[in-house]
């Protein structure tokens, strides 16, 4: 890991929010639906920042440390 990076337990952190926030919003379409392009829009959106962040973190995590 970089010195000026994220500490493994931070990642770790990020990652467990990142599913939480997943997790609640494919619950909130399950139970609701998409009501409009407005929250299609949000779904998108918000899916895309959980995601790439559990992606992220994920990728950051499972990287060998440097020297």
């Amino acid at each position: 890991m970089s010195k000026f990076g994220p500490t493994q337990g931070e990642l770790k952190l990020r990652l467990a929010i990142s599913l939480a926030g997943l997790a609640l919003l494919i619950g909130a379409y399950a139970t609701n639906g998409i009501g409009g392009i407005a929250s299609l829009e949000i779904g998108i959106i918000g899916t895309v920042f959980f995601g790439g962040s559990a992606i992220w973190c994920l990728l950051r995590l499972t990287r060998k440390p440097g020297p």
